[in-house]
């Protein structure tokens, strides 16, 4: 795999990483190109770009929510790469579309994969996309575009089921924090620190990401002493809903706060 790829770079320079999603066309159909600058310039290190989906599984009531408001917007994967095609003119950091594989299915995997390509993207993170469906049916066609693959791993998932992800994973794993949809905690368990021990113990060559529950500087800074970043989603897209400011100070603002700032 391409360790040119920006995810690979990332983790080679920075540590503490800041992953941010939203869902794209939320709030606003056209929202996409202000949030990705907004969260640059602001100082976000990866972002992860939702393709709204109408049954997304995973998702706490936040995130399904903004996916439905989006595709009450009129927001289509054809819209969105649209509206990336010019993205790379601007945006540097590591770029992930993350979603569930029916659409992209009904897109064409080959298809989606080179508009991801010729748009910038550097992963996808398909958390209903089975290994052995990836192994056997998507992993050349992904190698031959470029893009990492991001698998998901829990509290119950096996020590050998984590080797097993280690040995077919590029860029990095997504800790999800608990067996639970997403949504913004307060604070993390002692149970979530068990497993984060657990895993940081193992040695995998991967480098990890925590998300789910990550909310604030508090919990952000906690998974950091376990991973090598985190990930909010449910709080930022609370920010986009509830922001009365402009959005560049806003997400501004949002990220100096996880980050403890001045």
């Amino acid at each position: 795999m391409d360790q040119a790829n920006r995810i690979n770079r990332l983790f080679k320079e920075k540590q503490d990483i800041l992953s941010v999603y939203f869902t794209a066309g939320f709030p606003h159909l056209d929202d996409t190109g202000t949030i990705l600058a907004a969260l640059q310039q602001g100082g976000a290190d990866l972002v992860e770009i939702g393709i709204p989906y109408s049954d997304p599984v995973a998702d706490g009531p936040t995130i399904q929510e903004s996916n439905q408001e989006a595709l009450n917007n009129g927001m289509t994967i054809i819209k969105l790469f649209e509206q990336l095609h010019d993205i790379r003119s601007s945006i540097n950091i590591p770029l992930i579309l993350m979603g569930y594989i029916n659409p992209v299915m009904q897109y064409g995997i080959e298809n989606f994969c080179k508009s991801c390509q010729e748009v910038g993207i550097d992963g996808l993170i398909l958390p209903d996309l089975p290994m052995y469906e990836y192994l056997s049916g998507y992993k050349d066609i992904f190698k031959k575009y470029g893009l990492h693959n991001i698998f998901l791993i829990t509290p119950q998932t096996s020590e050998e089921r984590i080797k097993e992800i280690d040995q077919h994973s590029y860029g990095f794993i997504y800790m999800v924090s608990s067996a639970s949809i997403t949504g913004a905690k307060g604070e993390l368990t002692n149970d979530q620190i068990d497993y984060f021990e657990r895993v940081k113990a193992m040695k995998i060559k991967n480098p990890t990401v925590i998300g789910f529950g990550i909310s604030n500087h508090e919990t952000f800074s906690t998974a950091c002493k376990y991973a090598d970043g985190a990930i909010i989603g449910s709080a930022f897209i609370n920010l986009l809903k509830e922001s009365t400011e402009p959005i560049q100070k806003s997400i501004r603002d949002f990220i100096n706060t996880i980050r403890a700032r001045g």
